[in-house]
């Protein structure tokens, strides 16, 4: 007999420099090598803890995520996210608890993953923030 869990969702927990994201499998089109080389108009890349106002840290095990957008905007189909490791898979289940943490304008909510905090990005804001960048603010 086959295990169906209602309400279970399969994640990625993401490793930034000084904190989690969880986004959900469904969001995440691609897992790359760091790649130093310039910016890509077809592909912009961004630091979540710099768009945070936060500094914008390369690390050895830089890796980049590459998101799926939301929006249906034609000018942006793809956005590179820079983690800072290999993100790991993570189930979710309807027992989800929710924590009461500071959030930036660019995290929805914050979310307990075994021992650790995730944050859950704001990726509609993400994408906004590379829209209506004139210049490429918050950019890798």
């Amino acid at each position: 007999m086959l295990d169906h869990r209602v309400g279970s969702l399969t994640c990625l927990l993401l490793p930034l420099v000084d904190r989690y994201l969880l986004l959900p499998n469904v969001a995440i089109a691609e897992l790359i090598d760091w790649q130093r080389g310039e910016p890509s108009s077809e592909l912009p890349l961004i630091s979540f803890e710099a768009a945070c106002g936060g500094p914008l840290v390369i690390g050895e095990r830089a890796r980049i995520v590459i998101l799926n957008t939301l929006s249906g905007d034609p000018r942006l189909k793809f956005i590179g996210l820079v983690v800072q490791g290999i993100p790991r898979s993570y189930r979710l289940d309807s027992q989800l608890s929710f924590v009461d943490v500071p959030l930036s304008p660019y995290e929805r909510a914050a979310v307990q993953v075994g021992e650790s905090v995730a944050k859950i990005p704001d990726l509609l804001k993400l994408e906004q923030l590379v829209l209506g960048a004139s210049e490429p603010l918050h950019t890798v």
